[in-house]
C-alpha cells in the first residue's frame, strides 16, 4: 500500500509562475516519478491537485515527496527539455522509448574522391548524409545497389591511401579506381552527382542525364561506354518499378500507434526519396491508461528530438501538442516538417497498413505464451480462485441505430486467443436496440448448443457492459441449468478510457476497479477488446451485404449476372448509385429501360405518379 503523501502541494503551488517550464515530481528517496512539460506551470500542476485524475494519475501524486521546477523562455525550450529530462532519468510514470539507438545514415564523406559508407551516431564530420534507414541491412542492401550503378569508391580512406593497383571493384566495373588515378576528378563528380540524385529520390532526372550521355557516346562511336551507360539505364528503371511508392517521391516517415492490454506499440515505415525502406515496430514503456495520441506525442519527441525529422510525418492518431510539436522538429530540421492526421487516397491507405501492423504487432506480442501465463496467474488471484482458468470467453453486442445487430463470441485459453471457437450470432426478432435482449439471444443459441455437448463449458463467462447485461446472463444460465460458471461485467469507466473500467462479478453489490497496471485488467482489456472488434467487423459484413442485396435484387429483371456485371463495371454499389441512366444502359446485358428502373430505385422514383 503507498503510504500518503506529505507534500504540501497548496504551498507549493503559490510559488509556482505562469511562465513556460519543465516539472519534476520525485518520491520519498529522491526517485523522479514523471517528467512534465508546461506553458503555463501554475496552472499545470495545479491541475493534478485540484481536479478528479484517474487511478494511475492518482496513485502517482500519492507518492509525490517534493517537486522540482526548470522555467524556460518557451515552449518549445521545455518540449526539448522534457525529453532529454526523460532520456536521463527513465520516470516510473512516463511513456519511455527503450529502442532509443540512433538509427544509420548514408554518409557521403568530405573527399577529393569522396566515398560512400554507412554511419551511425552523432554526424559531426563534413559531407552529405542521406537517411535515416530502418537498420543496418536496409543500408548494406542501398550499398550494394550502388556498387551495381555508381563506380564510386566504399572502401576505407586508409586502403584508398595504401593502394599500389587497382582492386577487384574495378576489374569487375565496380570502382574507377581514383586511388591510383584511373580517373579524372570531373569523370568522377560526374558519377557523384547521380549518387546525390538517386539517394535523393529524383530518380528520373538520374535516367534522363544517363540517357543523354548515351545518346552522346553512341554519336561519337563510343559503343562500349553508351552499352555500359544502357545496362545502368535498365537497372535504374527496374529498381524504380520495384521500389517507388505510388505518386511519392519525397521523405516522408508513417507512424502508427496501438494500446491494448496495458501494453502499447507504434510502427514506424520509412520513404526516403519514395522508396519504401521498410519498418520498425516499438514498445514503448507504459503505466497503464494511457491512449494512442498520448503514446505518439512522446514518441515523437523522444524519437526526433536530437535527430533529423522528414519533411512530412503521417500520424495514425493526433496528438494534443501537435502544433507545438511541429513548429519544433521544423525549428531543429531546418525546414518545414509536417504533421498529418488525415491524408487521402493512396497515404490513408499506407497509414491503414501502418495501423494493421501495429495492432498485429501488439497482438502477437500480447500472445506470448509466458506474458499470457502471468495475466492468467493474476485473473485467478484477483478473483480469489484456486486453480488457474483454462477457457474464458466473452460476450459483446454490434448494431446502428438497433438495426442489423450482431453478438461475438471470443474465446481465450492459456495459449491466447482460440480463434478456432470464435462465434457470431446475427440476432434477429427482438426489439431494434434492445441489448439486454439481444445478449439474451446470443447466449441462450451458444450456451444450448454447449448444453447439449457441443463444445466445453468456460471457466469465467466475462460481458461488455454492467448489472442489466449480467442479470440477462444470469437469467440465461439458470433457465439452461449451468451453475459452474463465474459471470464477470465489464462495464466501461468514466470517459470510456482503458484503465478505469469497473468489474462486476455475479452476486457481489460493489464494483471491483483494479489498478490500471494490473495484469489481470489487462487480460480483462485484451479479451473485451477482441471480441469488441470481432462484433464490429461482424456487423459491418451483415449491413454491407445487406446493402448490397436490399437494392439490386429488389429490381425485377437484375439477377445474379448482371448485378454481378453492374457492381464490376462501377467498382461497388456506391459507383451504381451514382451512375446516371445513360451510364448504366452502357453495361451489357442492361437496357435503357431497365438502367430507368436501376436508377430510380436508388433514388426513391419508383413510386412516384
Amino acid at each position: 500500500m503507498t503510504p500518503p503523501s506529505t507534500f504540501d502541494a497548496s504551498a507549493f503551488v503559490k510559488t509556482l509562475t505562469p511562465r513556460p517550464g519543465v516539472y519534476r515530481m520525485l518520491d520519498a528517496e529522491g526517485n523522479c516519478l514523471y517528467v512534465g512539460k508546461a506553458k503555463n506551470l501554475r496552472r499545470r500542476v495545479s491541475s493534478y491537485f485540484s481536479r478528479s485524475l484517474n487511478r494511475r494519475i492518482q496513485l502517482m501524486v500519492a507518492q509525490i515527496a517534493s517537486m522540482e521546477v526548470v522555467v524556460t523562455h518557451t515552449e518549445a525550450e521545455a518540449l526539448i527539455l522534457e525529453n532529454n529530462l526523460i532520456k536521463s532519468l527513465k520516470p516510473k510514470y512516463n511513456i519511455l522509448l527503450r529502442d532509443d539507438k540512433s538509427y544509420p545514415y548514408i554518409h557521403l564523406t568530405d573527399h577529393p574522391f569522396p566515398r560512400l559508407r554507412s554511419h551511425r551516431g552523432a554526424r559531426r564530420e563534413g559531407g552529405r548524409y542521406f537517411g535515416p534507414y530502418p537498420n543496418s541491412g536496409s543500408i548494406r542492401q542501398t550499398l550494394q545497389l550502388m556498387q551495381k550503378l555508381f563506380p564510386v569508391r566504399q572502401c576505407q580512406d586508409s586502403t584508398y591511401r595504401n593502394r599500389s593497383r587497382p582492386c577487384l571493384q574495378y576489374q569487375i566495373k565496380r570502382c574507377t579506381a581514383p586511388c591510383v588515378g584511373l580517373v579524372s576528378e570531373a569523370a568522377y563528380a560526374r558519377d557523384l552527382a547521380d549518387v546525390v540524385l538517386f539517394l535523393e529520390g529524383r530518380t528520373s532526372e538520374v535516367v534522363q542525364s544517363l540517357v543523354t550521355r548515351m545518346e552522346l557516346a553512341a554519336a561519337e562511336l563510343e559503343f562500349e561506354q553508351a552499352a555500359r551507360l544502357r545496362d545502368q539505364v535498365a537497372l535504374l528503371q527496374r529498381i524504380q518499378e520495384r521500389q517507388y511508392v505510388s505518386n511519392e517521391r519525397g521523405d516522408l516517415d508513417i507512424l502508427a500507434a496501438q494500446c491494448e492490454g496495458g501494453q502499447a506499440c507504434v510502427q514506424l515505415f520509412f520513404i526516403r526519396g519514395g522508396r519504401n525502406l521498410g519498418n520498425k515496430a516499438f514498445y514503448p514503456k507504459i503505466s497503464g491508461g494511457e491512449d494512442e495520441p498520448q503514446v505518439l506525442s512522446a514518441f515523437l519527441a523522444q524519437y526526433y528530438l536530437g535527430s533529423q525529422a522528414p519533411a512530412e510525418l503521417l500520424l495514425s492518431h493526433q496528438p494534443e501538442d501537435l502544433e507545438l510539436l511541429q513548429q519544433v522538429l521544423s525549428e531543429q530540421a531546418g525546414h518545414r516538417v509536417q504533421l498529418s492526421c488525415h491524408p487521402r487516397g493512396d497515404r490513408a491507405r499506407w497509414l491503414q497498413m501502418a495501423r494493421q501492423n501495429a495492432q498485429l504487432a501488439l497482438q502477437a506480442r500480447l500472445a506470448r505464451k509466458e506474458g499470457v501465463q502471468s495475466r492468467f496467474e493474476a485473473l485467478a488471484q484477483m478473483l480469489g480462485l484456486e486453480e488457474l482458468p483454462q477457457r474464458l470467453e466473452c460476450f459483446d453486442i454490434s448494431h446502428t441505430g438497433g438495426s442489423k445487430t450482431v453478438a461475438s463470441c471470443v474465446v481465450f485459453d492459456q495459449n491466447g486467443p482460440l480463434k478456432s471457437d470464435y462465434r457470431r450470432f446475427n440476432i434477429e426478432g427482438i426489439q431494434p436496440g434492445d441489448d439486454y435482449a439481444a445478449m439474451g439471444q446470443a447466449l441462450q443459441r451458444r450456451y444450448a448448443r454447449i448444453k447439449a455437448g457441443e463444445g466445453a463449458v468456460p471457466d469465467i463467462l466475462f460481458i461488455d457492459g454492467g448489472k442489466g447485461q449480467l442479470a440477462q446472463a444470469a437469467e440465461v444460465m439458470q433457465e439452461l441449468g449451468i451453475s459452474d460458471l463465474l459471470l464477470v461485467g465489464v462495464a466501461k469507466g468514466a470517459d470510456r478510457k482503458p484503465g478505469l473500467e469497473r468489474l462486476f462479478l455475479w452476486g457481489d453489490e460493489a464494483a471491483t476497479i483494479l489498478p490500471a497496471d494490473s495484469p489481470a485488467l489487462h487480460l480483462i482489456q485484451q479479451i473485451r477488446d477482441e471480441a469488441h472488434r470481432f462484433a464490429i467487423s461482424g456487423h459491418r459484413k451483415r449491413r454491407a451485404s445487406a446493402a448490397t442485396v436490399s437494392v439490386l435484387e429488389s429490381i425485377a429483371g437484375v439477377g445474379p449476372k448482371r448485378r454481378q456485371r453492374l457492381l464490376k463495371a462501377f467498382g461497388g454499389l456506391q459507383g451504381v448509385a451514382r451512375a446516371g441512366v445513360e451510364d448504366l444502359s452502357r453495361v451489357e446485358g442492361i437496357s435503357t429501360a431497365l438502367a430507368q428502373l436501376i436508377y430510380d430505385a436508388f433514388h426513391g422514383e419508383g413510386d412516384n405518379p
